[in-house]
């Protein structure tokens, strides 16, 4: 039986954290475009954004200061958690602790 995940309690709606990721990504990574052009659904790493793994470790130091999560490097879960802003945002709703 799958256990069901509660989110933080002062998580905002999916589409704010969203937002608010992307807004960390571009900002952290001096990205040269606007958050809202991060589609929720294309990929993070490789095609789609474009973001390679250095990229990735500095969003999860980013993240994990900023959410109190913690994301490894050798974590056989980061294909899935980066697959996408929408999945990445899943992800950090369900481990934050801040």
């Amino acid at each position: 039986m799958a256990e069901n995940v509660l989110p933080h309690p002062t998580a905002p709606p999916p589409e704010a954290l969203e937002r608010e990721l992307a807004e960390l990504i571009v900002s952290g990574l001096n990205l040269p475009i606007a958050p809202e052009a991060i589609e929720p659904e294309a990929p993070l790493y490789g095609s789609g954004l474009g973001l390679d793994s250095i990229d990735i470790l500095e969003i999860a130091l980013i993240v994990s200061k900023q959410y109190g999560i913690q994301l490894r490097a050798d974590n056989q879960e980061n294909e899935r958690i980066f697959r996408s802003l929408r999945h990445f945002a899943q992800y950090v709703a369900a481990q934050r602790t801040k």
